[in-house]
Order: C-alpha cells, then sequence, then structure tokens
C-alpha cells in the first residue's frame, strides 16, 4: 500500500513545530537544573571555612573531601554518560538535583568526618548523574545556533556554581552549619519539576537501549585528545580556585567568612558570563580561535588578582574568570560534533571527566601544599596551567567548529 504524500507532508508540519517547541521546552528545563544542580557543586569550597573550624580538619583533609566530590561528581561523569547513551531515560537528569541538594545540604549533620566523606561522594552521584544525560539533550533536535543554545545551558550551570557560595553562606549565616539541611529544598522542588513536564529521551526516536560504539571516537580520538586535555588545564585552575579560594582568602587575607564566599561568587559569575560570550564568540569567530584567546588571555588577569591591590585585585579575578571560562561550550561542542552518535560520553567527557581529574589530582596536592607553603603562592603557581594550553590550542586542526 502506497504512502499518501498530501498525509506525510501535512503530518511534518504538525511534526517539525512540535519539535522545535519540544527543543525550546526541553532546553530551558534543563538550563534550569543546570542553574540548580549546579548550586550544589560549589558549596564543598564556600563551606570550608567552617568544616575545617567544625571538624578540626588539616588542608590536607580539607583537600582530600574535594577530591572525594570531584572524584564522584565528575570523573564518574562517562559512566553516567555512557548509561544514558544505552538507556533512554531522563531519570538521570530528573533526579540528580534531588540526590545532590540532599546529600550536600546535610554536610553540617555529619557526626564525624567519616560520615562527612560518605556524604559528599553521594551528593556528587547526583551531580554526575545530571551532566552528561542534560549536555547531550539540551540541543536535541536543533539544526543551527548549537553553539548559543549549549552557551544558555552552561551559562545556567555557571550562573549557579556562581550563586552556591553566596547561597550557602546566607543559609549558614541564618542557621548555622547544622541548618545547611535547609539549602536542599530547591534542589527538590527542581527535580519535581523536571520529572512533570520534562519530555521523555528521545520523543521522536527509538526507545531501544543503544551500545557504546567506538568507531566515531576512534575516528576523532587526535582532536578529542587535544579538547579533553585544553579542558584538564583549564580546569586546574577553575576547579582549585572554587574549592580554595574562600578559605585563602579567610585564612590569609583576612576577608570575613561572608565577604569571601561573595568574592568567589563574584568569581564564578564572571566565568558564567564568559561561558555565554564564549559560544557566542565561536560561532561567529570559530572555537579554535576563542580556545586560544581564552588559554593567554586568562592569565594576565589571574596574575593581576595575586599581586594588585584593592578593587584592582578582584577586577582581575573577576575577568581572569571570565576569559578563562571562554571554551566551556565551545569544548563541548565542538567534541559532540566530532563525535555526534556518542554525544552523551563525549559531553560526559569535556564537561566532567577534565574537569573531575583535574580536581582529583590538583585538589589534594593544592590541600597538602597549603600546610607546606603560603597559600598565595601556591594558587598563583596554577596560572601557568592555561599558559601551556594555549601552546596546545595551537595544534587544534582548523575544520573543526561548533
Amino acid at each position: 500500500m502506497g504512502s499518501n504524500p498530501t498525509l506525510l507532508d501535512a503530518t511534518a508540519e504538525r511534526t517539525l513545530p512540535r519539535v522545535a517547541q519540544g527543543s525550546l521546552l526541553t532546553l530551558l528545563l534543563l538550563s534550569l537544573g543546570h542553574c540548580f544542580v549546579d548550586i550544589y557543586s560549589s558549596a564543598l569550597g564556600a563551606l570550608q571555612p567552617l568544616l575545617v573550624d567544625h571538624f578540626r580538619l588539616s588542608y590536607t583533609q580539607a583537600g582530600i573531601l574535594g577530591g572525594v566530590l570531584v572524584f564522584s561528581s565528575s570523573v564518574m561523569q562517562p559512566v553516567y554518560g555512557f548509561f544514558s547513551d544505552r538507556w533512554r531515560t531522563r531519570m538521570f537528569a530528573a533526579l540528580g538535583p534531588l540526590v545532590a541538594g540532599l546529600f550536600i545540604s546535610a554536610l553540617g549533620l555529619a557526626p564525624g568526618y567519616g560520615w562527612l566523606v560518605a556524604m559528599v561522594w553521594l551528593g556528587g552521584i547526583g551531580i554526575a548523574m545530571f551532566h552528561p544525560q542534560a549536555s547531550a539533550r539540551a540541543t536535541f533536535g536543533l539544526e543551527s545556533g548549537r553553539g548559543r543554545a549549549m552557551a544558555i545551558f552552561v551559562s545556567a550551570g555557571t550562573v549557579g556554581f556562581s550563586l552556591g557560595p553566596t547561597y550557602f553562606s546566607a543559609i549558614a549565616g541564618r542557621w548555622g552549619l547544622s541548618g545547611t539541611w535547609l539549602a536542599a529544598m530547591p534542589g527538590v522542588f527542581v527535580s519535581v519539576l523536571l520529572l512533570a513536564l520534562l519530555p521523555h529521551a528521545e520523543p521522536f526516536g527509538s526507545r531501544e537501549p543503544k551500545r557504546l560504539d567506538w568507531r566515531p571516537l576512534q575516528a576523532a580520538w587526535k582532536p578529542l585528545t587535544i579538547l579533553y586535555l585544553l579542558v584538564f588545564l583549564r580546569s586546574v585552575v577553575q576547579i582549585t580556585f572554587a574549592q580554595f579560594l574562600p578559605l585563602y582568602l579567610h585564612v590569609e587575607r583576612g576577608f570575613a567568612f561572608s565577604t569571601a564566599n561573595h568574592t568567589l561568587s563574584l568569581y564564578l559569575f564572571g566565568g558564567a558570563l564568559g561561558g555565554f560570550l564564549g559560544g557566542h564568540l565561536a560561532d561567529r569567530f570559530g572555537g579554535r580561535t576563542v580556545i586560544q584567546l581564552s588559554m593567554i588571555g586568562s592569565v594576565p588577569f589571574l596574575v593581576l588578582f595575586f599581586l594588585a591591590p584593592g578593587a584592582f585585585s578582584l577586577l582581575g579575578l573577576f575577568l581572569g574568570g571570565l576569559m578563562l571560562l571562554f571554551t566551556i561550550p565551545v569544548n563541548v561542542v565542538m567534541a559532540q560534533e566530532l563525535a555526534p552518535g556518542q554525544s552523551g560520553t563525549v559531553s560526559a567527557l569535556m564537561m566532567g571527566f577534565g574537569w573531575g581529574m583535574a580536581g582529583l589530582i590538583f585538589i589534594p596536592i593544592t590541600g597538602w601544599a597549603f600546610d607546606h607553603f603560603p597559600m598565595r603562592h601556591v594558587l598563583l603557581s596554577l596560572a601557568a596551567a592555561p599558559a601551556l594550553g594555549f601552546l596546545l590550542a595551537l595544534k587544534l586542526p582548523r575544520s573543526v567548529s561548533p
């Protein structure tokens, strides 16, 4: 029996608007979820001064705690990326904010250091569940402007990441460390919203489980490796600053607890703005150019933060964060273009695994170094990482662009 062309055309006309509308709704919902799940991602760094005092932690123990978080929340992301590519269910993204919010917010209730480590680990699982599937689905169904769409999604997360220190500082300032469990309520609400409104995965495609196909990854292994190393080098600064800035500002520069966290929020907000601008610039000038600009341009501003006085120091921190995080959406979209059939897996590699490995290695090392050297010297030395990234970015192929 033959097909009716008129009927097919009418069906396409009805389906395409639904795809576009569904894509926009999905982007908005996942961006909201990204904002709130990343509020919890930055909570540990914000609470470090209180946790160090309350549990009488050494800086090495504080660094280990940060390492546990990035391993659970970031290094493990490719595992969840693989499962989200295999099992097409929205539960990974929908339940992430709830799990992260419940465990991260309750750190003040931990009876001891062992429990603290366990709760950080479990909270990190919620963060890891969300990111691979959400980043893969954020641009689903979009034929153009994927760099801008990814910039919106990424910037929502970095806005949340920047708000986390101020949010948890306000909660702890009002109800104390033992009352930070109240901060979980937005995460619970967002998960309920996602469960109610987020479309099922692949609403117009097959719901059959997919196997991991290594061929696209093998074909593009060289540029993917360069992109991964660039994420790693950027994250050396990004994640160690996010973890230790409040502690450094409070201990060595005499900032009050709330002021130190407001300063961290300033740095992270600069990164949120940078991620948004980076996606737009990449659509216009190409990802390779934006990555090179980000890597070399962030170094002088980061150095200015440590060497300049007063407002100039804070301006350097803000602009350094802005320039450094130009590359977040660019790296993700370039990787998805290189391996389109494994978008969840490569998104996890670029957003989680690269970030996580940098944190897993450098957060404990930085904590150990704080016990032996001035914090200022330790953090300043990390600014060399993006300078190395600039040299590596010169090897990116010109043909790859978001």
